[in-house]
């Protein structure tokens, strides 16, 4: 059950004196960094409020092996070329008769955007076919269906809408994941929209972050949203698009859960259940990093290799 521990009357005055708040509806976006993996021992420590994570690929990620209250849930990051493939059902099957919880699956990242930005780019009807062999099977082994995890854009809407077409009634989706960044105004407005559009399924959020926003205006959306996840029955999931290091975040140093040197932000802190640290993020690096690439990208090809 959610707690709230109010820090005084201070609360109103600053984002770094919020609200305490533990959430079972938090979860991880996985994006591993080879330069640290120190950094993998906060995300499953005993005082994290994470309850469950993915990690763009259809495997749970070693070094989480060993973790009993961190659920994994395997992705269908995109469509395979052979449409005789049926890799990621038989790996989810495998890893479900090998005893894992396995209650919900995720597929296709972004598939209405390209490989530059993280999207999958697949098809919409490639993406039916590729759901009625690879991801329909699963539903009668008691799996909750993802839909597509489109973009935040209107060619999310269209694409979702031209995938469910394709299914002919064949993809029988149990929630509906969502991608967004920008403001909060955006994120509510945008949420309301969905709802709209598909009333009968729950809602996850799987990213979400205000790119380049400064430090008191994304502690202010991270506050502002997280309330108002845990506030809505229908969004039964959620997690936010942060967990790195602020020197090589591509939504922008002060929206990163960890500084420059792997401390945890104000931010981090919060969304792992904790109070502020006082920790302030920095673009700048410490030690020298290999490369910029788009952190979804490397965490996909990590995923994949």
């Amino acid at each position: 059950m959610r707690s709230t521990i109010i820090l005084g009357a201070l609360a109103v005055l600053s984002p770094a004196f919020s609200q305490i708040t533990t959430s079972p509806k938090r979860g991880l976006v996985y994006v591993p960094n080879a330069n640290y993996p120190q950094d993998n021992n906060i995300w499953d420590s005993s005082s994290s409020d994470l309850t469950w994570y993915y990690n763009y690929g259809p495997e749970p990620s070693p070094n989480f092996s060993n973790a009993t209250n961190f659920q994994f849930v395997p992705m269908l990051f995109s469509a395979p070329n052979d449409t005789t493939d049926t890799s990621f059902l038989t790996s989810v099957q495998s890893q479900i008769s090998a005893g894992a919880n396995v209650s919900y699956i995720l597929t296709f990242n972004e598939p209405d955007g390209t490989s530059a930005t993280g999207g999958s780019d697949v098809p919409s009807d490639l993406a039916a076919e590729t759901w009625i062999r690879e991801v329909e099977p699963l539903k009668s082994q008691g799996v909750k269906l993802g839909a597509p995890a489109v973009t935040g854009a209107q060619t999310g809407f269209t694409w979702l809408q031209q995938f469910f077409t394709a299914c002919a009634g064949n993809c029988s989706a149990d929630f509906i994941p969502i991608h967004w960044y920008g403001d909060f105004g955006g994120l509510a407005s945008h949420i309301g929209q969905v709802r709209a559009a598909y009333p009968n399924m729950s809602i996850w959020i799987t990213e979400y972050a205000d790119p380049g926003a400064n430090l008191t205006d994304s502690q202010s959306f991270f506050n502002e949203s997280s309330q108002y996840f845990d506030r809505i029955d229908y969004i039964t999931r959620y997690s936010y698009f942060g967990s790195f290091r602020s020197s090589v975040s591509n939504v922008g140093p002060d929206a990163a859960m960890l500084t420059q040197d792997g401390q945890l932000t104000d931010i981090g802190s919060w969304y792992l259940g904790g109070s502020a640290t006082g920790f302030v993020p920095s673009a700048a690096s410490h030690t020298s990093l290999a490369g910029s690439s788009l952190l979804v990208v490397l965490a996909v090809f990590w995923c994949l290799s």
